[in-house]
């Protein structure tokens, strides 16, 4: 197999329930595209397993196989090749548009400053002496909260009939607020402080296309 690519003929998705595969799966959705799931479950590490590495060398979930056998990693690289492929769909604004910029913003805040803080928070002895596990946790919680409070507070976020990033016009730019507003505990958290950021998952929720996968990855509210 030569590296970054397999055979293929449709889209090929490896993930596990409540992952980040869950935003490609929407995503995809939204474009109108069918998707063959390959199931490789976090409980017990099989993404750590060789032949899943021989596929993605990091050992993360997700990774998407394209039509071309190409391989894609990183779901912020995964999401924008998604909408680049299908323009009809008008997953992003214009390239050049200040729409655009601002989906962008938000959408690279969470992959680089919002992910890292969950690894800490799903693998905590990765990152220090087993006793230092709760503390670890406690704070890449935190650190991700606070993430969360910026797109809150700075993303022009509105509820009623305009609770996107971009106001009325949904993208793709929504699906990874929504879905990592509940991890680290954020379907009770979320809802309790994030008033608009809840409102926007709520709307994302609600989308035809979206909420079968939202209802099967179990990221419904809990209060």
């Amino acid at each position: 197999m030569r590296q970054g690519r397999v055979t293929g003929m449709g889209y090929l998705l490896y993930g596990d329930r409540g992952s980040g595969s869950a935003m490609v799966e929407m995503a995809l959705a939204e474009a109108g595209q069918p998707v063959d799931l390959r199931e490789v479950p976090l409980e017990g590490d099989h993404q750590l397993r060789a032949a899943y590495l021989a596929i993605n060398p990091m050992g993360r979930l997700p990774t998407l196989v394209l039509p071309d056998g190409t391989v894609m990693t990183e779901s912020l690289a995964i999401l924008l090749t998604i909408a680049d492929r299908h323009p009809d769909a008008a997953l992003l604004p214009p390239a050049g548009s200040t729409e655009r910029a601002l989906a962008l913003r938000w959408m690279t805040l969470l992959a680089a400053e919002f992910y890292p803080h969950v690894t800490r928070w799903d693998y905590p002895d990765r990152f220090g002496p087993k006793d230092a596990a709760p503390a670890i946790r406690e704070r890449a919680e935190a650190l991700g909260h606070d993430v969360l409070r910026v797109i809150e507070d700075h993303a022009g976020l509105r509820s009623g009939d305009a609770p996107f990033l971009l106001g009325a016009r949904f993208s793709v730019a929504d699906i990874p607020v929504a879905v990592m507003s509940r991890w680290m505990g954020g379907r009770a958290w979320t809802p309790a402080n994030l008033p608009r950021v809840e409102a926007l998952a709520q709307a994302v929720a609600r989308r035809p296309a979206i909420a079968p996968i939202w209802e099967r990855h179990g990221l419904a509210a809990k209060r």
